[in-house]
């Protein structure tokens, strides 16, 4: 498991990258979020624990740009004592896999980074699936409880962003730059999108599955999610 500490504390540092490499995982190292993105951008790994109070860069920021510009893009998870709702669903809007407040037990981390890149590995597959939902990235086809769904290249995009990022929510922010990089179109063309992703995944079905994330974007949700 290949994992980047970005993180300024020296302490903390120190005990993460003591503990983890003791329990056999390949660390990478950046104390200012500047060289993290270059390193996160430059190389492959498998999860990136990242904290949000760095001296250079706010966290978020960070966790978007890489997230954005990595080529193959790694689970990210935050470390920091910011801790309230807001602090959680701002981190999440920018992509953050999963969130681990401060102070932390050294065994918990490591637990959250072996499950982190397991997950990032399914995930790389070319079969993706989530529940009833099935895509086959090679051919970029989508199915749903057996039944083909038909779909525009965008908008299997689209789908196959929000399954990889299940739980979590996607930003429309990371969406439209994944899909145009940094020339979208109208400022309503995602919005149509959605629309129409929305149209053929859940028209034909009983339950949504795609859900609108209030001043966020768009997650997928199982319906058992909210048993």
């Amino acid at each position: 498991m290949k994992i980047l500490l970005i993180e300024d504390n020296a302490t903390i540092a120190k005990q993460v990258l003591e503990f983890l490499s003791a329990h056999g995982c390949e660390l990478d190292y950046a104390e200012r979020g500047k060289r993290g993105i270059e390193l996160a951008t430059a190389e492959i790994f498998d999860v990136v624990l990242l904290d949000l109070n760095l001296p250079d860069i706010d966290g978020l920021e960070v966790c978007e740009q890489i997230k954005q510009q990595a080529s193959v893009t790694p689970a990210i998870l935050m470390l920091t004592a910011r801790d309230s709702f807001a602090d959680k669903a701002a981190g999440f809007g920018q992509g953050a896999d999963d969130y681990l407040s401060k102070p932390f037990d050294l065994r918990e981390l490591l637990l959250r980074c072996q499950a982190l890149a397991r997950r990032n590995q399914l995930h790389r597959s070319q079969q993706l699936s989530l529940g009833c939902l099935q895509l086959d990235l090679s051919q970029q086809k989508a199915s749903r409880e057996g039944q083909d769904i038909k779909l525009t290249s965008i908008g299997f995009q689209i789908l196959a962003l929000l399954v990889e990022s299940y739980p979590q929510p996607v930003s429309r922010s990371l969406i439209s730059h994944k899909l145009w990089s940094d020339s979208p179109p109208d400022s309503d063309a995602l919005k149509s999108h959605i629309y129409s992703l929305r149209k053929a995944l859940d028209k034909p079905f009983d339950k949504p599955m795609l859900k609108t994330v209030m001043n966020l974007g768009y997650k997928l949700e199982l319906t058992n999610d909210s048993d």
